[in-house]
């Protein structure tokens, strides 16, 4: 069986500029981000689908992501991929002090166990502790410093929330933000009774920025349930295209009252194979 230091062998190898791969060859640290982020999320798509069997080459896909950019440094002289390896694991030593109260990766686990509130309090201090360490002037540090701009719009807009709310600034419950919701709704259509693009757009951002919120209030992670209303929403249109297929009639000349009284019979359908 091949181990990590085969597949870095590969990777050096692909680089070979004398023999690697042209394709490889090309690439540098922005042309692979958009591999990075799709490998991400089929890792996502299998956990999701329970689609074990294919895990661990989604996950071999997307380790070949950090080996990749580790070869990129290696070859400018920035770091490798032991460093990589290094950095993680002391990261996670220092913000696990409950786990390793010394320090010590191999020190004995002989502290007491905390309270999970506890833990999240002391990793929060860590972090802030971190984001102080990397600010190139201090007086600038955000509590939002370290929120990454590339991450999907509605994971980006909870990590935000949720750091303002480390300081108080959020609403005490969900009931409140139903009554933003109707207001920034309200917003959406004093907009489009003004025919204003610019103004649409940026109201209905402003709405979609508040659905996150009570998705959080909520405890709901907002990319996980619009990733599952997706899948919702495909395997309905699934049934009313076969549906139509088996029928020998083209979507196209259908009405959308014909295409919704399908639309209610793929939800029906749904809830007797789930036995609702």
């Amino acid at each position: 069986m091949y181990q990590l230091n085969d597949l870095l062998h590969l990777m050096a190898r692909l680089r070979d500029p004398q023999y690697g791969c042209p394709w490889d060859l090309k690439q540098d640290y922005a042309s692979i981000v958009p591999h990075t982020i799709e490998e991400a999320y089929e890792v996502a798509d299998a956990i999701e689908r329970g689609d074990f069997d294919h895990l661990p080459g989604e996950l071999g896909d997307l380790l070949f992501q950090v080996v990749y950019y580790s070869q990129l440094a290696k070859e400018e002289g920035r770091f490798e991929f032991a460093g990589v390896v290094d950095a993680i694991t002391r990261k996670l030593v220092r913000r696990h002090p409950h786990v390793f109260p010394d320090g010590d990766l191999y020190g004995a686990p002989d502290m007491a166990r905390l309270e999970e509130a506890a833990i999240k309090q002391r990793w929060e201090a860590i972090k802030a502790e971190e984001r102080a360490e990397k600010a190139a002037a201090p007086e600038q540090l955000s509590l939002l410093d370290d929120v990454p701009t590339a991450l999907p719009a509605l994971s980006r807009a909870s990590k935000l929330q949720k750091r303002a709310a480390q300081v108080g600034f959020d609403w005490p419950e969900a009931l409140p933000v139903i009554d933003k919701l109707r207001e920034e709704l309200d917003e959406v259509l004093e907009a489009m009774s003004e025919n204003d693009p610019q103004a649409i757009a940026d109201e209905v951002g402003d709405l979609l920025f508040v659905v996150v919120n009570l998705a959080r209030h909520l405890k709901v992670d907002p990319e996980t349930a619009l990733r599952s209303a997706n899948g919702k929403f495909e395997r309905r249109f699934r049934f009313i295209e076969q549906a139509l297929r088996e029928a020998g009639r083209p979507i196209e000349d259908c009405t959308l009252e014909e295409l919704d009284a399908l639309w209610g019979e793929a939800k029906k359908q749904e809830k007797l194979s789930l036995g609702c």
